[in-house]
């Protein structure tokens, strides 16, 4: 039973092999950080879905879930989508704590990596 779950949210492609990345980064994660609840969702053509991810979780015994949006940029899905997703969510599961982190594009780190791998 997790208390903490943590959802990679991306959004999805027609594509099996697109999901790869997000997978390895969750591998990790779980390796890293043992005691959280780790799952993908994605937003269109891949599945599950944000809703079937929170409910799995839930059901594992998560309190608190953090969305980790998988994205390079603050599009209208972060912006739109994904806030309008998980006010649904806190209002099918009014127990849990659900936060969404900016999107790990828009993070220093991330992009200060990107810019060494295209140096290389």
């Amino acid at each position: 039973m997790a208390a903490r779950g943590i959802i990679l949210f991306g959004h999805g492609s027609r594509d099996a092999q697109w999901r790869r990345p997000i997978e390895a980064v969750a591998e990790r994660l779980a390796a890293a950080e043992p005691a959280a609840a780790v799952r993908c969702a994605y937003l269109e053509l891949m599945e599950p879905d944000l809703p079937a991810a929170a409910q799995d979780l839930v059901a594992a015994g998560a309190s608190s879930i953090t969305v980790v949006p998988m994205f390079l940029g603050t599009g209208r899905h972060a912006r739109e989508d994904l806030p309008a997703l998980v006010d649904r969510l806190r209002g099918r599961h009014p127990g849990v704590e659900f936060r969404v982190q900016p999107a790990v594009g828009e993070d220093e780190r991330v992009l200060d990596l990107l810019a060494r791998i295209a140096l290389e």
